[in-house]
């Protein structure tokens, strides 16, 4: 095998190239909406006033069903025990192991199946879903949350969790 090797100049060691863009940073992955461009998907749980929860991070490319469990363990503040808790999920969270890591954690999953039809909400309420799009409408007003610069996935997460601080504020204030 032969391997190509690069002067970099200046009397430093040669070095192998490196293949990846050096301002790829960890938890990115092709995003299979945009061109297989590297990107971040942000996922957060909210309450029934569209209050962020708890806020996980992950690639673009992986499964909604894979970061549920470290969605609901990243919560700080648990409800106490004897409170029954409902969780409200979309269809891509209807598989078998989302449901059960659900319900490990004490929760009464409300999953919308694949295939189901669409219902009508009661007369005067909105959709559940719309709470959710409200929430991430507040943390997309961070103009620095819209675009990932940052290399490192803690810095990332620590502007969400400061933007979602701003909105639990506003909340209390406002």
């Amino acid at each position: 095998m032969i391997s190509r090797w690069v002067w970099t100049g200046g009397g430093s060691p040669r070095m192998r190239r490196c293949t990846k863009p050096r301002w790829v940073g960890e938890k990115t992955g092709p995003n299979p909406t945009d061109r297989a461009k590297s990107g971040t998907k942000r996922h957060h749980l909210t309450d029934g006033a569209g209050i962020p929860l708890s806020v996980a991070l992950t690639a673009a490319n992986r499964p909604d069903k894979e970061s549920i469990g470290a969605l609901l363990d990243a919560r700080i503040v648990r409800a106490p025990a004897h409170i029954e808790q409902h969780l409200c999920l979309d269809k891509g969270y209807d598989y078998a192991d989302a449901e059960q890591a659900v319900r490990r954690r004490r929760y009464v999953p409300h999953i919308r199946r694949r295939g189901e039809e669409r219902r009508a909400c009661r007369r005067g309420t909105r959709a559940r879903r719309w709470v959710v799009e409200r929430a991430t409408s507040w943390l997309n007003r961070c103009r620095k949350l819209l675009i990932r610069w940052e290399k490192k996935p803690q810095n990332y997460l620590a502007l969400i969790h400061f933007a979602a601080a701003i909105v639990v504020w506003r909340g209390l204030v406002g």
